[in-house]
């Protein structure tokens, strides 16, 4: 495992919230329940505003995880990430590429990449990327443009190839997370597991348990 990655987040390797709008909910309140009920680390991630709302919401997230000692990743957006001092940035497949968000970056910074296959998860960790996030691993209703589910078989295969830590994402609930831990993952991000549940600090703290008894026993 990427040691400078455990290094920087010590004991982050668990749940992992990927924050998200729904009605009556905001970034802030889907981050809020989350740190709440136990995640470790924070992604924001939001498509559909201003880079100055963005900035806006991404400065109160600072705010908020910093007091409660949590990792605040911002999704896609190096600009903001470095605006408002956040722990890292995570890119996708389509954004800027790991060795451009270094130059601007320095190496101070946790950047973790997307990987929906095998051959991307490899790409990624000889590039140095400090993690991969890897999925959907099952069908997920939370990205429309999401890739074919990896399955339980592909996380098990990245985990057992690669040397750096695999966040598993898509799909994942309750009922099917002690497995993909089992599977390998090191860490887990949900979205519509927390922000879509009626009790987000219960849902975020009912994963963070099973989560942690899970990796105790592998």
């Amino acid at each position: 495992m990427n040691l400078s990655f455990r290094s920087r987040l010590s004991n982050s390797l668990g749940l992992y919230v990927v924050t998200a709008e729904f009605p009556g909910k905001s970034h802030i309140d889907v981050a809020t329940a989350a740190i709440e009920g136990g995640a470790l680390i924070i992604q924001y991630r939001e498509k559909d505003t201003s880079s100055r709302k963005l900035l806006e919401t991404a400065g109160k997230l600072r705010e908020l995880t910093s007091k409660a000692d949590v990792k605040l990743i911002i999704n896609d957006r190096v600009d903001i990430a470095l605006a408002i001092r956040a722990d890292g940035v995570h890119l996708g497949q389509d954004d800027l590429t790991l060795e451009a968000a270094k130059n601007i970056m320095g190496y101070d910074y946790i950047i973790g990449i997307s990987a929906t296959n095998f051959d991307e998860a490899l790409a990624a960790a000889k590039d140095g990327a400090d993690y991969i996030g890897l999925g959907p691993i099952y069908p997920t209703p939370s990205k429309d443009d999401a890739a074919p589910p990896i399955g339980l078989e592909g996380l098990s295969a990245v985990a057992e190839a690669i040397n750096i830590p695999v966040v598993a994402i898509g799909g994942i609930t309750i009922d099917n997370v002690e497995e993909v831990v089992m599977a390998g993952a090191d860490a887990i991000a949900v979205i519509s597991a927390v922000a879509a549940a009626e009790d987000m600090a219960g849902a975020a703290r009912s994963l963070n348990g099973i989560i942690k008894r899970t990796k105790m026993q592998r």
